[in-house]
């Protein structure tokens, strides 16, 4: 081989190797996902959720919260490319409240809101003036509020729908007092109080039971509030649409059923 041949191949060699190393970080990146969650139960489901995922050939990085207020402006400053923690109510509210251009992509669960207590059996037994916590946010608050007057613990001016505030009580029989806190200081401060609605994620990180901790409950059935994934408006990347897929598989499915017995069901 003459020496030009051998600096033309050598040459070639280099430029192919430094074609490859250009183009694998690339390829990497468009096959991979960073996806916001909650900490806690819906953290245990999103990783067999990643699971799910790798056998689609999607690397999937978990980036667990436990401020709901920090995920979606996350997405927004795009140090995720995706979440999955929230239902239509609360984003609807985020997006008022400060802009947000992120949109539902793919529904995943549904977790039905619960009225819990430790000093009461029923709803009929809280006492007049009783002490009632609510999320202090405003979709998971007017959700609370609408889970009261469907037991008919107050009534709510008509065509509040979704997000009733305080403002929006109409009749209050039992004279209830309310405290509005952050949804996941609910747990700790149900001791202090006759009774409190308490989103099903922050009720099973704490370790109560929806099934025996509970006085009153949300319908399951035509649930407004399902959780579903989200992106930035405009985002198409098949990554994403490969998540929810994987979301929406019968693997996530067996594991919902078999981990927590109709505490968090499919809304697929």
């Amino acid at each position: 081989m003459s020496v030009f041949n051998r600096r033309t191949l050598l040459a070639a060699t280099i430029a192919l190797g430094a074609s490859l190393t250009v183009a694998l970080p690339v390829a990497a990146q468009q096959k991979s996902i960073k996806v916001g969650v909650m900490s806690g139960a819906e953290e245990e489901v999103a990783q067999v959720v990643k699971k799910v995922a790798a056998t689609k050939g999607l690397t999937v990085e978990l980036i667990p919260f436990s401020d709901y207020a920090l995920v979606n402006e996350a997405l927004e400053r795009k140090d995720l490319d995706a979440n999955a923690f929230q239902h239509k109510p609360y984003l609807d509210a985020q997006i008022a409240a400060r802009g947000y251009k992120i949109a539902p992509v793919g529904f995943t669960f549904v977790q039905p809101i619960g009225l819990y207590s430790s000093k009461v059996k029923s709803v009929a037994d809280l006492p007049k003036g009783a002490k009632i916590g609510i999320p202090n946010d405003p979709s998971n608050g007017g959700r609370a509020l609408n889970l009261l007057a469907a037991q008919g613990v107050i009534t709510i001016k008509e065509g509040k729908g979704l997000s009733p505030s305080l403002l929006d009580i109409a009749e209050n029989p039992k004279g209830v007092k309310f405290s509005e806190l952050d949804a996941a200081q609910l747990p700790r401060a149900l001791p202090d109080l006759d009774a409190a609605v308490i989103n099903t994620d922050h009720a099973l990180n704490a370790g109560l039971d929806i099934r025996r901790d509970t006085i009153a409950t949300e319908k399951r059935e035509g649930n407004p509030y399902a959780n579903f994934v989200a992106a930035r408006q405009g985002d198409t990347r098949p990554e994403i649409k490969t998540f929810v897929e994987a979301y929406q598989s019968p693997e996530v499915a067996k594991f919902l059923e078999e981990r927590f017995k109709g505490a968090i069901i499919p809304a697929w």
